[in-house]
């Protein structure tokens, strides 16, 4: 993940829906002390900012490997694709575009050892979500449209296994 708040205004993401074999999906809590986002918190699948002359792809392997430690030679084919914009709590507006890459993993240890600075101070948790779970909370989880798009994948997630 980039610094924040150099990126943030028009914002090309990737991001990962990683699912276990009981069809869960990996998602971080992040919480935010300082920056535009100060006061925030929110649920959200592994990713981040593309840097510079990156693709999609380049940035998913990247922030893949990053986040959770695991590897990928190819991410596939992009999945699902979110634009929103919204207003910071700094009153700046966002424009994000995030593209999903699709991964099924079971029983991984998840490593911080590649994560920036900025992530350590804003990712306070990670767990395994079901979807039924997701439907079911009144915690912030982004994309608003998640549960959706797991909905919609659940039958091509059952054929895929990068493990």
């Amino acid at each position: 993940m980039s610094e924040v708040a150099s990126v943030l205004p028009d914002r090309p993401t990737s991001r990962w829906l990683i699912l276990d074999g009981q069809g869960r999906v990996l998602l971080f809590r992040f919480a935010f002390a300082d920056g535009p986002l100060a006061g925030s918190e929110f649920w959200a699948t592994p990713g981040g900012g593309c840097d510079p002359g990156e693709t999609y792809e380049d940035a998913a392997r990247r922030e893949l490997f990053e986040e959770t430690g695991l590897i990928v030679a190819d991410p596939g084919p992009q999945v699902a694709r979110v634009r929103v914009s919204f207003r910071l709590p700094d009153g700046c507006m966002a424009d994000v575009d995030q593209r999903f890459f699709l991964l099924r993993r079971d029983g991984f240890d998840l490593s911080s050892a590649g994560w920036t600075e900025v992530e350590r101070r804003v990712l306070a948790e990670h767990r395994w979500w079901s979807l039924d779970q997701i439907r079911a909370s009144t915690e912030t989880i982004w994309p608003q449209e998640l549960a959706d798009i797991l909905e919609r994948l659940t039958p091509m997630a059952r054929g895929v296994d990068q493990g």
